[in-house]
């Protein structure tokens, strides 16, 4: 199989830490050939999507992870797979990518995730078709509204709808004399929405990120657990991963949300649970499979060749008939 990576610059990522090498290294375990791409090197010719390809070659070597080979340009049409892995932000230039992306797969390439559900599922707002497992939550620009929220909760984090990373999360409360400084700084004076949840103490215990494969989770999370004084688990902000089995309630969500994955082509996802509740769906570059190989002595990059291997048979399938 022609496997094609569009991702951050691979020069520039975590070795220890990135899952997306950890898929193109058991993409090319299995004899598959990879072709990397940056996201400023797909462009369109008339009605034909390209890519300025480099040969790709991965180590599981912390001094030399990869090699890259001479540029050409590549139809994308003549891929089988594509992984679209750039990072955020979901910016104008990302949604351009997804286009270009679309029209690979409209030709028969194999794109995960589909470009048009990347589009459609942003990480936060998502995660808002599935009331029954989520925290009170509210979405608005208004910063009456926004404070009313407040003020019946008490206790509330506030987000942006397009960070990562824990980028420009705030905890607050219905006293907090910054509390107008804030909302107006985040909604840049009631321009633009944002988010405000209902916190979740259970966050001490970890922020859950679980893994799913074309709806099927992982049975392991990573509990990303906040250092002294923070209230944000993500990993980008000192948390620890912490190895954790499902619970009840994280296999019921995962059951509640899987078969919509499943439906709208996002074969590699990571949900977000706190507590109880579930906080985001993250499909454009999830990460922790490294986490959990690791600690469980799992191979998470297997499960998803395994679906993609079969789904490009099942492709090749139906064309020779």
């Amino acid at each position: 199989m022609k496997l094609g990576v569009v991702m951050d610059p691979i020069g520039s990522i975590q070795y220890k830490k990135d899952s997306t090498l950890a898929m193109l290294f058991e993409a090319q375990q299995r004899g598959h050939t990879l072709i990397y791409f940056e996201q400023p090197d797909l462009y369109f010719d008339a009605a034909t999507p390209y890519g300025r390809a480099h040969p790709l070659t991965v180590r599981m070597d912390p001094a030399n992870w990869f090699t890259l080979g001479e540029p050409e340009d590549m139809a994308l049409t003549d891929l089988d797979a594509i992984l679209m892995r750039k990072d955020p932000p979901f910016n104008i230039d990302y949604i351009y990518t997804t286009y270009i992306l679309e029209q690979a797969q409209q030709a028969g390439v194999l794109v995960v995730n589909n470009p048009r559900s990347l589009r459609d599922a942003n990480e936060k707002l998502f995660a808002l078709q599935f009331p029954q497992c989520i925290p009170a939550t509210l979405v608005s620009s208004q910063i009456d509204r926004l404070k009313t929220f407040i003020s019946q909760q008490n206790d509330v984090v506030v987000k942006p709808l397009d960070g990562m990373g824990g980028q420009s999360i705030f905890r607050i409360k219905a006293d907090d004399p910054n509390l107008n400084v804030i909302l107006e700084t985040m909604t840049q004076q009631q321009q633009r929405l944002i988010m405000a949840q209902q916190f979740i103490p259970e966050i001490r215990e970890g922020d859950k990120r679980i893994l799913l494969v074309d709806g099927v989770a992982v049975p392991y999370a990573l509990a990303r657990i906040p250092r002294e004084g923070e209230t944000r688990g993500n990993l980008a902000t000192g948390g620890r991963g912490e190895g954790m089995p499902l619970s009840e309630r994280d296999v019921w969500i995962c059951e509640q949300v899987g078969p919509r994955l499943r439906e709208m082509g996002l074969l590699f996802v990571g949900l977000d649970v706190i507590g109880d509740y579930l906080t985001e769906i993250n499909v454009t570059s999830p990460t922790c499979i490294r986490e959990l190989d690791s600690q469980y002595d799992l191979n998470i990059s297997a499960l998803l060749f395994d679906r993609i291997e079969e789904k490009c048979r099942q492709h090749a399938h139906v064309v020779q008939l």
